[in-house]
Parts: C-alpha cells; sequence; structure tokens
C-alpha cells in the first residue's frame, strides 16, 4: 500500500484531502504543519510527501528539500494556491509535481496514480 505524508495547515483541506486518498486505498498521515512533518520524515518511511507550499513554521518548499536529503526515496508533489509561489517550488524541487488549487479531488487521486503506477487502485470516480 501506498503511503503518504499529508502536510496542509488548513484543517477542513487536510481532512478533506486525507479522507479523499484514504477513501482511494491510500494510507495517509495528515499533519498541519511542516514542522510536524519532520519527525514522520525521519522516523518513517513515506512513498509519497503531499504538501502545502504556504505554511507557518516552516514552508513546503523547505518540507520538501528537507525529505529530498533525507528521505530521497519519497516522491513530492506541492499543492498551492499561488501561480508565483509554483515557480518557485519548480525552481526549488524541480523533480517534484505541482497541483494547483483550487483542484478536483479525482485530479489529486489520478496524478497520485500516474506516479505510482499498476502500486495503486482508485476507488474514487
Amino acid at each position: 500500500m501506498v503511503r503518504i505524508l499529508l502536510a496542509e495547515d488548513d484543517d477542513s483541506m487536510r481532512a478533506y484531502l486525507a479522507r479523499a486518498l484514504e477513501k482511494s486505498g491510500y494510507e495517509v498521515v495528515a499533519v498541519a504543519t511542516g514542522t510536524q512533518a519532520v519527525p514522520h520524515i525521519e522516523s518513517d518511511r513515506f512513498d509519497l510527501l503531499l504538501t502545502d507550499i504556504v505554511m507557518p513554521e516552516m514552508d513546503g518548499i523547505e518540507l520538501a528539500q528537507h525529505t529530498a536529503n533525507v528521505a530521497p526515496q519519497t516522491r513530492i508533489m506541492f499543492i498551492t494556491g499561488f501561480a508565483a509561489v509554483t515557480l518557485k517550488a519548480g525552481k526549488a524541487v524541480p523533480q517534484a509535481k505541482v497541483l494547483s488549487k483550487p483542484f478536483h479531488l479525482r485530479d489529486l487521486v489520478l496524478e497520485v496514480e500516474r506516479m505510482f503506477g499498476s502500486e495503486t487502485l482508485s476507488g474514487l470516480s
């Protein structure tokens, strides 16, 4: 089973995304900040870091760079509502996928499925 670490500071968005991903067959650990995500990255294995870019304490770009150093096998996907931040993320972590808000949950699940190919099966239609 694909394991996802979700870092999103908006409580309702975090719950919404986690629920949709779990419904699609993924194991999700959800945290509110990049700072809360760090111990999970350092002590556990995740297939994907799904992170908002604009967050307090530690932004998603810093979290992604830390993840790339500590757990280079973890793939990274950013979610953001800010176009300028998207450009910064692409330069800072070029191998990362960027999904711009607003997006449909189906789009998120399809992007995750594309990243992992036949390793995943979607329950969301």
